[in-house]
């Protein structure tokens, strides 16, 4: 018999002993009742950006679908993509979620692999290279001049300015939170999403996790930028 992590153990035993124990009843009448999420939420499956952490969710609260770099293919890609399109559908269609949000975050490891200049490496039979490559519009409209970095007001053309935060590549979190848009588009191309968006039974919202700095910035269409949590929202700023 193989061995089960011992870090996955002794977080169970915490588990079990601490939240599990303060929400027993939610759980059983979850388990009986069934799940009403609110908000289906779109992230990326980097162990540093966990949405139930971040949204501070319990048991029910929230539908998450994860995967690499957080993406949302068009509807019906040729058929591929079932996984995530089905997650999609169970979550607006059968759980009757009123908002989607689609959340990247810095640092994705996803996005750096599509940026590499050695990225043919990863041959498009392959899982990952097919997978990125819903990447491509991102990148090529920040290639195109849409090259704002949001988070850092810095131009993809300033890498001076960016050496002021180790670490931070303009360019990177450019496409992070570019790709955030485009998977929104995509979203329109789903039928049922379309068409709950627009009689008010679904709303569709983007949002950019800086993990270094634990900062929350929500996409704001109409100023077409993203802008921090905080500040839009008017929640108190951790002090």
């Amino acid at each position: 018999m193989t061995t089960f992590p011992q870090k996955l153990l002794d977080g169970y035993q915490g588990f079990l002993h601490s939240t599990y124990r303060k929400r027993s009843d939610s759980y059983r009448e979850l388990a009986a009742a069934g799940q009403r999420p609110e908000a289906l939420v779109i992230a990326c499956c980097d162990s540093r950006a966990a949405p139930e952490i971040i949204f501070d969710s319990g048991p029910g609260e929230i539908f998450v679908l994860r995967n690499v770099a957080n993406l949302v293919p068009p509807y019906n890609a040729e058929g591929r993509y079932r996984s995530s399109v089905a997650s999609i559908e169970f979550s607006v269609v059968s759980l009757g979620v009123q908002h989607i949000v689609v959340m990247g975050h810095g640092r994705c490891g996803g996005v750096a692999a599509a940026l590499d200049e050695r990225r043919d490496a990863l041959d498009q039979g392959d899982a990952i290279g097919h997978w990125i490559s819903l990447l491509d519009p991102a990148i090529d409209a920040v290639a195109r001049g849409d090259g704002d970095d949001p988070i850092r007001h810095v131009h993809i053309d300033q890498p001076d300015v960016a050496h002021a935060h180790p670490g931070h590549d303009p360019r990177q979190t450019a496409v992070e939170c570019m790709s955030v848009r485009k998977s929104i588009e995509n979203l329109r191309t789903f039928p049922y999403v379309r068409e709950r968006e627009q009689d008010g039974r679904l709303t569709l919202h983007g949002a950019w996790f800086d993990i270094s700095e634990g900062v929350l910035w929500i996409y704001d269409p109409d100023k077409d930028a993203f802008e921090p949590a905080v500040a839009m929202s008017g929640l108190r700023p951790n002090i």
